[in-house]
């Protein structure tokens, strides 16, 4: 099973020990990319400051984050898992995790962003600002850009089921092609109250940190998305088929949920 996840905003305050080595990073045919987003980005921030600000979508309060990309290639590196702190990551709990649920998450847990493309939570990454909504001077839309380099390079390690968490931004960066799409899986969060469903925005995060965590622990393995709703299932979470999966479109699944926490 590989797990698809998008980044958090919230990322630790700095990291500790060497750089990063681009070199050393899973998946290395995206070295050359990782290269290109870094120096163009790392130049980018050593420049205006108005100019980066505006690029990168950042407020007076965050301006901070310039510097902190200007000096990534000497900046202290950590694992990606402990990088990202946000809703998604405090619920996914991979610190908390015991030796067996923590080596599948490495296996299986793939984290997409701005800079890297997609990383394993064991890659150790600098914190760093740059969404993938972004576009960098000279290579544009990031998430076209990491399309046309992910495109040779997923599908080597998308070989069994494909559970795909990450949000709409974060999808464009690699869409599922072939006879990957018939067992990708996708997931939607809805809150039913008083007979009535909502689509959940900010707190679906919690709602995915945990259903992936609950599968970890279980040491649950699903290769068909049909598994994977009685895995869910079987853990106590309420899953519904909203879409069979086809050659051209993945499973689409509802986790409905009566309480937001």
């Amino acid at each position: 099973m590989l797990v698809l996840l998008p980044p958090s905003e919230g990322k630790a305050a700095s990291g500790d020990g060497v750089p990063v080595a681009l070199d050393g990073l899973s998946l290395p045919g995206l070295t050359a990319a990782r290269e290109q987003v870094l120096e163009t980005l790392v130049g980018l921030c050593r420049g205006d400051e108005d100019t980066a600000a505006g690029v990168l979508g950042l407020s007076p309060g965050l301006r901070g984050e310039i510097a902190r990309n200007a000096a990534l290639p000497t900046a202290g590196a950590l694992p990606a898992g402990e990088v990202y702190t946000g809703v998604l990551f405090d619920n996914l709990g991979l610190a908390t995790l015991d030796e067996a649920a923590y080596d599948r998450a490495a296996r299986s847990l793939l984290v997409f962003s701005g800079l890297w493309g997609a990383v394993r939570i064991d890659d150790r990454i600098p914190p760093y600002r740059c969404s993938m909504g972004v576009k960098l001077p000279g290579l544009g839309a990031l998430g076209a850009y990491w399309r046309g380099a992910t495109a040779s390079v997923l599908p080597e390690v998308a070989d069994g089921l494909v559970l795909d968490l990450r949000s709409s931004a974060y999808a464009a960066a690699w869409k599922p092609a072939g006879e990957v799409v018939s067992r990708t899986a996708t997931v939607r969060v809805l809150q039913e109250r008083n007979g009535r469903r909502t689509v959940v925005s900010h707190f679906n995060k919690a709602t995915k940190g945990r259903l992936v965590r609950d599968l970890l622990v279980a040491g649950a393995e699903p290769k068909t998305p049909g598994e994977l709703v009685d895995a869910l299932l079987g853990l106590g979470h309420r899953v519904e088929v909203a879409a069979e999966g086809t050659a051209r479109k993945p499973w689409q699944l509802d986790v409905v949920v009566t309480e937001i926490h």
